[in-house]
């Protein structure tokens, strides 16, 4: 296991007083490569916010079953698109997770884990839970007669701030301890997003859905708790200074 160190690091600033000085006064003489300020670039990404429209839209039915549900939902005055968009976003996520827990796999294979850390059986155990939350919301759209490979704008917003979760995960200089903040980011939103959902599916009055979604919840919780105590373990490790290294074989 990688572990953090001091060594040759010449990106700070004051690894080179002398060039750092005529940096700050070449900086402070020279004009900016383009005029305008602050104001002006906020005024275009404004513009571009008008025009540029929404990240997309909750398709309609795509059955008789659907149609009819939909019409049943408008009666009571609550359109089902908001339920279907936010359980579209959840489909993402979840598949999102999956596939996050699987490159943790393969950093575990790839260089062990450490004392307090997670076994393979560990991560293993979550992915195939993060798999079955997948499956479980499928099956929740495909209930209220909708399409769930469809992506909706929720899918298409946590699909794309997912991005950045998973470019740690499977970043080959980011060892397995450190990659463990990306997943303490992923079990938090994903707890809190279970909540919402729950709540949103009382208020259209999907009380079973709520009942499936709890258990869920419930997974997460338990997720979330383990991701914090091997994060806490590998931080005390480092600030020991002791060893974290195990062979993957060992920490199978």
């Amino acid at each position: 296991m990688k572990q953090i160190k001091m060594g040759t690091n010449t990106t700070g600033i004051a690894t080179s007083p002398i060039d750092s000085k005529e940096l700050i006064e070449f900086a402070q003489v020279i004009p900016p490569s383009s005029p305008g300020s602050e104001a002006d670039a906020a005024a275009v990404r404004s513009e571009y916010a008008r025009e540029s429209g929404t990240v997309g839209s909750v398709p309609p039915p795509a059955s008789v079953k659907g149609v009819v549900k939909a019409a049943g939902e408008l009666i009571h005055g609550r359109p089902p698109a908001l339920l279907i968009d936010k359980l579209g976003e959840r489909l993402q996520f979840e598949r999102s997770g999956t596939r996050l827990y699987e490159a943790m796999i393969a950093k575990h294979d790839a260089e062990g884990s450490f004392e307090g850390g997670p076994t393979r059986a560990d991560l293993e155990a979550i992915r195939d839970e993060e798999l079955l939350h997948f499956a479980l919301v499928k099956r929740a759209i495909e209930r209220l007669g909708a399409d769930p490979t469809a992506m909706t704008p929720g899918a298409d917003v946590i699909g794309l701030a997912s991005t950045g979760v998973l470019a740690v995960a499977v970043e080959p200089r980011i060892n397995l301890g450190q990659s463990l903040q990306a997943l303490l980011v992923a079990e938090l939103t994903d707890n809190d997003g279970w909540r919402m959902l729950i709540d949103l599916a009382i208020a259209y009055g999907q009380e079973e859905m709520a009942a499936e979604f709890r258990v869920a919840e419930q997974h997460e919780a338990l997720h979330l708790e383990r991701v914090r105590a091997w994060l806490s373990s590998k931080l005390a490790l480092d600030a020991r200074g002791a060893p974290t290294s195990t062979t993957p074989q060992q920490a199978a």
